[in-house]
């Protein structure tokens, strides 16, 4: 598998509108395009192979789980994991002739952590050069010259995002593909590199599921519904659609019992409210 520059482009394209703060919006662009789970569907579809670029975007997408970018801090950047990771770990799966999906996810976890890495640096490239237009912008509402907000809101960003969002992706995943396949050689699939590989990707998605446990669980009880999925999974046999189709059900009920807590909770606060002070006066 190769990676034309046309290809590269559409992937740099879609890596800048997925880039936070995101051309395409935090909503659409960054919450959205940017996560794995919907990159490697995109990028399958650029490269012709949607089944492996799910597959390694469900990969990527365990890893980083539990990712959250509070106040703009942002331990990795899954806009590139997205689209320079995922299409770079297509290019290694291709050349190295795996064909077990398993191995493939573990490969496409350790490629993923790798330029999530990278991507870190590109998002604060991003931010620091906003700040620039951000001052031209204060700077023109002091002098009341306020059209110049438009071309400060709405043009000069594309200008960050070229250099350190369409640029980067363009650039690595052209030349990087290249790089990539030429590895085969010197990285056989039986040497020490690739078996690491293999072992740290396996390993990965503990990572991102313990994030996520820090986060929801706050009593053992919390257990409970978070192991039904991986119940239904053994002893079912039920795939992550039909897991969660039941995990839905669970959340309804859920809710609504919590909404009937709540109702019966404020009709008692209502009922037990005295107003014999408002009376006397």
């Amino acid at each position: 598998m190769t990676i034309s520059w046309l290809q590269a482009a559409i992937l740099g394209i879609f890596a800048s509108l997925s880039s936070m703060p995101g051309m395409g919006g935090s909503s659409i662009g960054n919450y959205t395009l940017g996560r794995p789970l919907v990159g490697g569907l995109v990028c399958g579809l650029i490269l012709g192979d949607v089944s492996l670029g799910i597959i390694c975007g469900v990969a990527m997408q365990l890893v980083y789980i539990a990712l959250v970018t509070p106040g703009g801090t942002v331990s990795a950047d899954v806009r590139a994991v997205s689209y320079i990771g995922i299409p770079l770990a297509m290019v290694a799966i291709k050349s190295q002739g795996i064909s077990d999906a398993q191995q493939a996810a573990d490969f496409a976890k350790s490629m993923g952590v790798l330029v999530g890495t990278l991507g870190t640096v590109l998002f604060y490239g991003t931010a620091t050069m906003n700040l620039v237009w951000q001052h031209m912008g204060w700077k023109a509402v002091e002098q009341g010259e306020y059209k110049k907000l438009y071309a400060v809101d709405w043009y000069l960003p594309w200008v960050s995002h070229f250099l350190f969002s369409f640029l980067p992706t363009l650039i690595l995943c052209r030349y990087g593909a290249d790089a990539v396949t030429a590895l085969k050689d010197a990285l056989p699939m039986d040497g020490l590199p690739m078996k690491t590989l293999f072992t740290v990707g396996s390993l990965l998605p503990c990572v991102g599921i313990a994030i996520l446990l820090k986060q929801i669980v706050e009593k053992v009880t919390d257990f409970v519904p978070f192991f039904v999925g991986f119940t239904l999974a053994a002893s079912l046999g039920l795939n992550l659609v039909s897991s969660a189709v039941v995990s839905l059900i669970f959340a309804l009920l859920f809710y609504e019992v919590q909404m009937a807590k709540n109702a019966k909770a404020s009709a008692v606060a209502v009922g037990d409210f005295d107003d014999d002070d408002e009376e006397d006066i």
